[in-house]
């Protein structure tokens, strides 16, 4: 903790200038931290942790940086699908309209409801892969239904309950 003291400030800045607008600075912050921390012993230099601080920030939102351009391209790639099986303009734009809203899910319900609506995989068998009740995944798939609902009430007139049929049809 001495030796961060001195550099918290000018490492915070750094963070904060190089995460702008591309991942939240704490994240960064706390990410770097948590591996300096880690591999304290193995810092031969620990006068110069700053440096260690900055290299390992920079490396880590490079890695975040390549994982979010392979994922825009994944994505390009699963639009330009649907467009060959004939989704429409509006489709498109509802289908990121729900897109966007699951990524705002808590993550079991978001992959039970995925599960169901869009694989088509029965509530039994996703019990066994969620490790839990056949009834937890009920509420968790009801649950999502229904926070997904709010999530898209007013975003598009278009994206309403049936939007889930539509992008299942458009996925298969």
């Amino acid at each position: 903790m001495q030796a961060y003291a001195k550099c918290h400030e000018p490492f915070v800045r750094y963070c904060s200038a190089v995460a702008y607008g591309k991942l939240p600075a704490e994240d960064l912050v706390q990410d770097v931290l948590l591996s300096a921390f880690h591999h304290f012993d193995s810092i031969a230099n620990k006068e110069e942790l700053l440096h260690y601080l900055v290299r390992a920030a920079r490396n880590r939102a490079i890695s975040v940086w390549r994982i979010e351009r392979r994922n825009e391209a994944v994505c390009e790639k699963q639009a330009a699908k649907l467009m060959e099986r004939g989704a429409t303009a509006e489709m498109m734009v509802d289908v990121n309209i729900v897109y966007a809203a699951l990524d705002r899910l808590p993550k079991d319900q978001r992959e039970a409801l995925v599960l169901f609506e869009v694989s088509g995989v029965p509530m039994a068998e996703i019990a066994t892969i969620q490790a839990c009740s056949e009834g937890s995944v009920k509420t968790r798939v009801s649950r999502a239904r229904t926070k997904l609902r709010d999530l898209l009430e007013g975003r598009a007139k278009s994206a309403d309950a049936n939007v889930l049929g539509a992008l299942k049809t458009l996925m298969l």
